[in-house]
């Protein structure tokens, strides 16, 4: 397995910001590699990509205006590791959520992804009426 340029790595992890933040699952289908696992640790457990598109999904259902902020990437052994701040308005108040994401790239698509949040940070997503 070759290293990823740092040209790749940039350009990889911009298409994939960009269509999460769109909200467009089918482009990030066709980033992630079919057998690919999305790992978080605040439940410790692997989402296959159809699993992780439906939470692409709720999270527009809960948040607008989303963006990725503060973005920082390292080229890492077989992949790189991204650190973001990803924000948004959402029902309980602005979203400032800060993550970092260790990701797995084979041809050019993402095999697997570890990422690291605080999930209180996350609470506004969950607010009710």
């Amino acid at each position: 397995m070759s290293e990823l340029t740092e040209t790749e790595v940039h350009e990889l992890g911009d298409r994939l910001v960009s269509a999460i933040a769109a909200g467009d699952a089918e482009a990030v289908r066709g980033i992630y590699a079919p057998h690919a696992q999305i790992w978080h640790n605040f439940d410790q457990r692997d989402q296959t990509v159809d699993e992780n598109l439906l939470t692409l999904v709720d999270l527009h259902r809960r948040a607008s205006n989303l963006q990725y902020t503060e973005i920082r990437r390292f080229p890492a052994p077989g992949g790189f590791v991204q650190q973001h701040v990803l924000t948004g308005d959402a029902k309980g108040g602005p979203l400032k959520m800060p993550a970092m994401i260790r990701f797995w790239v084979e041809d050019g698509r993402i095999t697997r992804l570890e990422e690291y949040l605080d999930t209180r940070q996350a609470m506004v997503l969950y607010a009710t009426d």
